[in-house]
This record gives structure tokens, C-alpha cells and sequence, in this order.
């Protein structure tokens, strides 16, 4: 029987926090995670490919600032759509790629989308969205101070920028994404969590800045979709408890409640964990059957039953 699937991918399925950053690595990382979906889905499959793009945004991010006296910044929005069409980019040459190494003829096709959000969500007086690379405390307090930025302590690993992550209401471009499903292709959507815009008094959609929590965005995109299957793909091969302690438990399996009752315990981190968990839980209440949690590496034994975290209703 068909499946019916969303595969959200973190962004070091495509650019890990520690890689050197050329294009050459990260298309070599982004076939290796292509590979293994290839041996795993059938050609009947309906299958979205969402993608974070943390590291990607960052650097564009870099970059305006180190040419800011020669070519004119561009604002958030905007580097979120660049970072989302580059990536996609990538995702459809390499899936293509391996699809066709495996013999199956058939089109995956990328798509930029718009999401709307609340010109006055919180979130935006509470930048929490890390984005760009990690820095020692004392340089991320500097840049602060230099670029007006937020900087955070990011879960043990470092201090990073953060940015407001307003909540998405809606996917913009979620008839498109249902026409080329209906076609058969393999979409690539709402990368990066999508492009945050909001309308103003007059009625005009403008873009902010922000970036939309890729988790949260996708979890929106399957339930809008009514997919079955929401599978995170993220730095680790399973969720865990005491994350990072001496006494950390990896979770083979847990209900909603019970996935439920150790967030609110403060188990999961964030700007980390927290919003993959949040996200698997909406898309359980909207009915979804099942949530994977897992890492680039162990994608093919985590969609086969035999790694990862599955989180179920109950």
C-alpha cells in the first residue's frame, strides 16, 4: 500500500555545524542522505521533503555582513528564500540522482514557499530560533554588542545568534504542493520553515524577520496534507532523556502523553529538541498515525522499524 509521508531533514543533512561549508561537501552530504530514502520508498509513495537551513541562512547572513560596504544587506526574508532555493536545489539534483542510479523514472520538483504569521506573535519580542554557527561566549557577546544581535547559549554546544520564530498559521503555497502530488512527483516545500510574510493593515503581505521553526512549519504542511507519517531527521539517532548527563536514556518509543509529560518536565531543549517534539505532538492531535525521530545516518533503519525514536498517539 502507498505510503503517505513527510520527511522534515535538520540541516546537517545537508551542511553539519563542524564541515568545511564548500558546495562540493555539502552535495556529497546531501546524496548520502538521498541514498538511503531511495532503498526504502516505493515508487507509488507520496512523499514531501522539507529541510532546515541553520547553517545555510547563517552564512548568507555572514556574507551581507562582510560585503555590507560594497553591496546593500538584504533582509531575512529574503535570505530565507535564497537559502530555501538553493537547498532545494541540491535536494532535487541529488534525489533525481539517486533515483536514477536505482532505475525509478520520477520527478522531484522544489517549490518556494510563503508562510503566513502573526504580525504580533510573542515571538517576536522573544527571539529564540538559533541560526548561524556557534561562538565561544566571549565573541558571541561582542557580535551582539557590534550588530545589535540576541546571542543564546545553545544547548550545551555553544552561544549562536537567535531570531525571532513566530508560529506559522498557514502554508501559502499548499495547493501547488497538492498538484504535484496528485502528479506523482516528490515535492520539496516549506524549506527552512518557509518564508515568513505577514499582512499588513492594507492588506499587503510583506515579508519579516524571522525564521519560521522548520518542525513546526512541516508538522502544519502534513496535517494540511492529511500524510500519515511525519519523519524528523535531525542530529541524533534517538530522543533521550537527561540529554548530555552521565545518566542519558535514548527512547526507542513513547506515546503523546508520555512525549507530552517529559516536555513539560523540561526534558528537551529549546530552539532544539523541544520543537520537534511540540511539532510531532501537533501532528498527532490533527491525526497522524506516527512520528520518527532519528539521524541522517540511520534514516533507512529508522523508516524500517529498526532505529529511532517513534512517538504514537496515546
Amino acid at each position: 500500500m502507498a505510503r503517505r509521508l513527510l520527511l522534515a531533514l535538520g540541516g546537517n543533512a545537508f551542511l553539519p555545524v563542524m564541515g568545511s561549508g564548500t558546495i562540493e561537501e555539502q552535495r556529497s552530504i546531501t546524496m548520502k542522505t538521498m541514498r538511503p530514502l531511495v532503498e526504502v520508498l516505493g515508487e507509488e509513495d507520496r512523499v514531501v521533503i522539507t529541510h532546515g537551513n541553520g547553517p545555510v541562512v547563517g552564512n548568507i547572513l555572514i556574507r551581507n555582513y562582510a560585503a555590507a560596504d560594497k553591496i546593500p544587506p538584504m533582509p531575512l526574508d529574503i535570505c530565507d528564500a535564497d537559502s530555501q532555493g538553493g537547498i532545494g536545489y541540491m535536494i532535487v539534483q541529488c534525489l533525481g540522482n539517486a533515483l536514477a542510479e536505482a532505475g525509478v523514472r520520477r520527478p522531484v520538483t522544489a517549490l518556494v514557499t510563503r508562510v503566513r504569521v502573526d504580525a504580533e506573535d510573542p515571538a517576536f519580542r522573544n527571539p529564540t530560533k538559533p541560526i548561524g554557527p556557534f561562538y565561544p561566549e566571549a565573541e558571541a557577546r561582542n557580535l551582539a554588542a557590534a550588530r545589535g544581535w540576541v546571542v543564546k547559549e545553545d544547548s550545551g554546544r555553544g552561544w549562536r545568534r537567535v531570531v525571532a520564530s513566530p508560529r506559522p498559521a498557514a502554508i501559502l503555497e499548499l495547493r501547488g504542493i497538492q498538484d504535484l502530488l496528485a502528479a506523482g512527483h516528490v515535492v520539496v516545500a516549506a524549506g527552512g520553515g518557509g518564508v515568513p510574510v505577514a499582512t499588513d493593515q492594507d492588506g499587503m503581505e510583506r515579508g519579516v524577520e524571522a525564521v519560521v521553526d522548520k518542525d513546526h512549519a512541516s508538522a502544519l504542511l502534513a496535517s494540511a496534507l492529511g500524510l500519515d507519517t511525519f519523519l524528523i531527521v535531525t542530529g541524533v539517532s534517538r530522543v533521550a532523556l537527561d540529554f548530555g548527563k552521565p545518566t542519558q536514556r535514548n527512547l526507542d518509543a513513547m506515546t503523546a502523553s508520555e512525549a507530552r509529560r517529559y516536555m513539560e518536565g523540561g526534558e528537551f531543549g529549546e530552539g532544539s529538541m523541544k520543537p520537534k517534539i511540540e511539532s510531532a505532538l501537533a501532528f498527532l492531535e490533527h491525526g497522524g498515525r506516527e512520528v520518527i525521530i532519528t539521524s541522517p545516518e540511520e534514516l533507512a533503519p529508522a523508516f524500517l522499524g529498526h532505529s529511532g525514536t517513534r512517538i504514537v498517539p496515546g
